[in-house]
């Protein structure tokens, strides 16, 4: 209806009183242009002349609309459009003519919290953990707080993260904190852009967004524009009417799939925040960036009680503190796995933690365990698998090639993967596989992770591209998730050949690995690395994926990687000292080769199997083994392998003290290897033959045997075995009391560790110094060198290695009466032992800890830590050292004055030293047994025992202890006045300490001897 049919001044006045207003609206919105169009319509239409028809307007503001290039006119247009028709029909109320900026006014102006904040959704209950999190995403929403973006003005935050980690519950929190903190009196306004519901279309654009924004501002949608992006720009003018009025808006834009979601909805001005949650890294957004990680262990639990107290009291994680920390791990720290599991059991609350934990551990069941029955307000199923399928579902309409890695990457045996590996199992070239895995990393599918780079690649001539920079993993319930689907769509994957080309990738690359561990100088090793710090660095990023390798090769019938890959890993196991891993591949290897009838192959698994039974002291087990291997290369012809298998059977028979047979092993291995012209293989078992020889008191044989090894690995260029030798052979010489000599060999054997970067062997070294050093009296740098070996230990992570030079510290502390520090280094030491179930290294510490307590005067506890030993020995069937154990308590007992008990100690020590055919330790004991006998007044049975320990020390070549034992037989027969006796041995004592260097002893005994002289002369 035209206009001008409505007489009367009113309705003029009021026409041209509105469009005064929409033009200074207009002035605010869209600057000069539009002001100066509307000049034009008021000079063409002046008072008192006929108004256009309002299609004559509506034409009009268009062609001034695409003028000024601003839809932000159609707000006017809508507001006129409201006037004239009201106007035209004066029977209808007419509403209040606003401008777009009054609108926003007149809704702030209702209370003081906006009208859309009927739209927030509720916080989470029962919200636990992400302090860091949250405060870093408050810091960044506060408006009053320095953010430290440089000035930049950074109006945007998202929070990224894999489903299920907590986004929307972490953005919630946030958003209810600032409109608490009246941060935003623009309003907080929340939207869900189901950025990952299966059909494209129920995804929310940016400008239907913006639309949502509208209505829920106080926009009607009659006056919406048509287009998207004139809806976009009524959003941006809306939002710079808010800054002008010092009123800042929060917008939370949850599950934008694409930065497109949400990029046209970023602020401009900076009292504005827009934060936005992703199961991607909108890395393209100018945006603050917070990626969610899983909930470590404790704040895993602390959720998982929240949520079971959510209806009431549950006590269950305070009453099975272990199950729910086995919940949590198996719930992957994700929280709506641990949100969903706590609603199962409020829907049970008598079912113990127990029972959920025993159900959550079945893998294959696990994600069907994670479902609640219930739907969500879309009408999806609750649970895990749910919450996965929509991150699957548009990967797999997206990106269907990103879908296939996806479901290829749990075929991986490890927990993560290189991106060689991965190009292989996909079958593609490594550029390309990993574009695929950085864009499921973005997609929170897939977690990327860099360690040290192992310095080989495509790129520096060093061989097939091996870098180890980049690895790619995924939480286990996503790996679950994925095997899902790739078990399903197998035979499209062609599943079987990708296992076969990884497992393939990795004994090739392991066998390449392997041969730098075991080349000599000179000898030829394969390219694909540069050394043998690279191939180190190599098995050691792939060790856990190589140990799980051969467990599904063998699981899935792929019987010859089964048997050939340990092969690969046993000397790399053994540097490592990773014994349990050693032992779990040459385990299955053995079975391996017996099920592909290669008896060959099932004696040189044998023969791996045994070092690593003898380094977890399953000795008996061991010296079946061995022999077992050595019968097998006997029956093969296989001389080379017979020598092998007898010196690890050598090995093993020393440590349940069969010297004598380990010593004829040693010898025959050394027999075959001459014969064979091996030279490397001789001086292995050359050396291992010294270690029997020492233990026998064959000391000077020993001290040859490791002198002519050392010798042939330096011919051969072992720096190695050199090492090995060195370190043998300082030991040997301080069994012969040899110590500055001692101190060098393990001064030279710790350079070479140094120089090779053996770690473990350095510390080793340095610990065997360390008890050098104190032999001399130089216990300062003892104490040093200890401290040095524990921290390398550390550093590695071998904590038996840690509980030796722990121990040994503790030892010196004791030489210098520092027993408090002394105390505790052996608790601790016993404390690591303990933690490992080593009760052999437990029981040597409690010893040792017994004698430092008995320093302090703490006689009791150290009777008590005694006994314990002794007690862990006997269980442990290891009679020698019960009876060192014994012997300290009798040494205890003798402090204290219980004589008769410490006699009792003594002489089962003694026993049992002659039992185990140790002429030493039996020497020993003898020695204080005398001592207590003497304290009783028995002293022919004193002379008598000391003298059969003088005997056994001169037969061992052990002076020191022959002096010991020869002042007791001099200090007995003065006491019942055999003079003339007393003075020859005193003399004789003093002889042997004169010749062993220790003057201390001596001169106790050239007192004792000269008070013998006294009562003979006074006699």
């Amino acid at each position: 209806m035209p206009l001008r049919a409505v007489s009367g001044e009113g309705t003029q006045g009021t026409l041209r009183g509105t469009i005064l207003r929409v033009l200074r609206v207009l002035a605010v919105l869209a600057g000069v242009e539009l002001v100066l169009g509307g000049l034009v319509w008021f000079l063409i239409y002046p008072p008192g002349q006929d108004d256009p028809t309002l299609s004559n307007l509506d034409q009009l503001f268009g062609v001034l609309g695409g003028a000024a290039g601003l839809a932000a006119l159609w707000v006017a247009v809508a507001t006129l459009r409201r006037t004239t028709t009201a106007v035209a029909s004066p029977a209808r109320p007419m509403p209040p003519t606003v401008s777009n900026g009054e609108a926003v006014a007149a809704i702030g102006e209702r209370g003081s919290a906006p009208g859309a904040l009927a739209g927030l959704p509720a916080a989470p209950a029962a919200f636990t953990g992400r302090g860091d999190a949250l405060a870093e995403l408050l810091a960044f929403l506060d408006p009053s707080a320095s953010r430290g973006d440089g000035g930049t003005g950074v109006v945007v935050s998202a929070v990224a993260g894999m489903a299920g980690i907590g986004k929307t519950a972490l953005a919630l929190v946030a958003a209810h904190h600032a409109t608490a903190m009246g941060w935003f009196p623009g309003g907080v306004f929340f939207l869900d852009l189901r950025g990952y519901t299966p059909d494209p279309a129920d995804r929310v654009p940016a400008d239907a967004a913006a639309a949502q924004l509208l209505r829920a501002i106080g926009v009607p949608d009659a006056d919406l524009p048509p287009t998207g992006d004139e809806v976009l720009a009524v959003y941006r003018s809306v939002l710079a009417d808010q800054a002008r009025a010092g009123r800042g808006v929060l917008v939370v834009a949850d599950n934008a799939a694409v930065a497109g979601q949400v990029e046209p909805l970023l602020p401009i001005q900076g009292c504005h925040r827009l934060l936005v949650t992703s199961r991607h890294t909108l890395a393209t957004l100018p945006a603050h960036l917070i990626d969610l990680a899983f909930l470590p262990e404790s704040e895993a639990v602390a959720l998982l009680a929240a949520a079971l107290a959510i209806a009431g009291p549950d006590r269950r994680v305070a009453a099975e503190p272990g199950h729910a920390k086995a919940i949590a791990r198996l719930c992957g720290g994700l929280p709506l796995a641990l949100r969903i599991i706590a609603a199962l059991l409020r829907a049970e609350p008598g079912r113990p933690l127990a029972a959920m934990a025993a159900e959550l551990a079945d893998a294959r069941t696990r994600l069907e365990a994670m479902e609640t029955g219930d739907r969500d307000t879309h009408g999806r199923p609750l649970g895990v698998r749910a919450a996965f399928d929509l991150s699957y579902r548009h990967l797999l309409a997206e990106e269907p090639e990103q879908a296939r890695v996806f479901r290829l990457l749990p075929v991986n045996p490890g927990p993560d993967v290189s991106t060689a590996a991965a190009a292989v199992l996909a079958g593609t070239e490594e550029p390309v596989v990993r574009r695929q895995l950085a864009a499921l990393a973005r997609a929170h599918l897939v977690t990327a992770a860099t360690t040290g780079d192992i310095g080989t690649g495509s790129g520096d001539g060093a061989g097939p591209g091996l870098s180890g920079r980049e690895r790619w993993g995924m939480h286990d319930l996503v790996r679950l998730y994925a095997d899902e689907h790739g078990q399903a769509c197998a035979d499209g994957d062609d599943r079987e050949a990708a296992l076969d080309r990884l497992l393939g990738f990795y004994l090739r690359t392991a066998t390449a690995a392997d041969a730098h561990l075991r080349a000599l100088p000179g000898q030829a090793v394969p390219d694909a690395f540069t050394g043998r710090g690279q191939a180190m660095a190599w098995l050691d990023a792939e060790r856990v994926t190589l140990i799980a390798a051969v467990a599904r090769a063998w699981a899935t019938g792929r019987d010859r990687i089964a048997a050939t890959l340990p092969t690969c890993l046993n000397v790399y196991l053994a540097w490592r000292h990773a014994f349990e891993d050693w032992l779990s591949v040459d385990a299955i290897a053995v079975q391996a080769a017996i099920r592909l009838g290669d008896r060959h192959g099932e004696g040189q698994a044998l023969n791996n199997l045994g070092p690593a039974l003898r380094q977890v002291r399953r000795f008996d087990e061991a010296i079946i083994t061995c022999e077992q291997a050595a019968a097998i290369f006997r029956e093969m012809g296989d001389r080379h392998g017979e020598g092998l298998a007898l010196g690890n059977l050598g090995l093993a028979l020393e440590q349940v003290r069969r010297f004598d047979e380990a010593i004829t092993a040693h010898e025959q291995a050394g027999v075959i290897y001459r014969e064979m012209g091996d030279r490397h293989g001789e001086g292995r078992a050359v050396n291992n033959l010294g270690l029997a020889l020492r233990e026998v008191g064959r000391f000077d044989e020993a001290i040859t045997a490791h002198e002519q090894a050392g010798v042939i690995f330096r011919e051969m260029g072992d720096r190695h075995g050199e090492g090995l030798a060195l370190g043998n052979l300082g030991l040997a010489l301080e069994q012969v009391r040899r110590f500055d000599e001692a101190i060098t060999a393990h001064e030279q054997a710790a350079a070479i560790y140094r120089e090779m970067g053996d770690r473990h062997g350095e510390g080793r070294a340095v610990n065997n110094l360390g008890l050098a050093l104190r032999e001399v009296g130089r216990f300062d740098e003892a104490i040093t060198t200890c401290e040095q070996a524990a921290a390398i230990y550390r550093e590695m992570g071998d904590r038996h290695g840690e509980g030796l030079a722990v121990n040994n510290l503790g030892l010196a502390l004791q030489q210098v009466r520092r027993f408090d520090e002394a105390i505790t280094a052996h608790e601790q030491a016993a404390a690591i032992y303990r933690e490992m179930g080593d009760r052999h290294g437990e029981g040597r510490e409690l010893t040792n800890l017994g004698l430092a307590l008995r320093e302090v005067g703490r006689f009791d506890e150290a009777i008590t830590t005694c006994e314990q030993a002794a007690a862990i020995y006997r269980e442990m069937g290891d009679r020698h050292s019960e009876g060192l154990a014994l012997n300290n308590l009798g040494n205890t007992m003798h402090q204290v004055g219980r004589f008769d008990e410490a006699i009792t100690a003594h002489e089962q020590a003694a026993a049992i030293f002659r039992e185990m055919g140790d002429r030493h330790g039996e020497g020993r004991e003898l020695t204080n047994l005398g001592h207590a006998l003497g304290e009783v007044g028995r002293f022919d049975e004193v002379i008598t025992t000391c003298e059969q320990a003088a005997a056994i020390y001169r037969e061992t070549g052990d002076r020191h202890g022959e002096g010991l034992a020869l002042g007791n037989v001099g200090d007995a027969l003065r006491e019942v006045g055999r003079f003339d006796e007393a003075i020859i041995a005193l003399e004789q004592a003093v002889d042997c300490f004169e010749a062993t260097g220790d003057e201390h002893s001596a001169g106790i005994a050239r007192n004792i001897l000269q008070e013998a002289r006294r009562e003979r002369a006074g006699g």
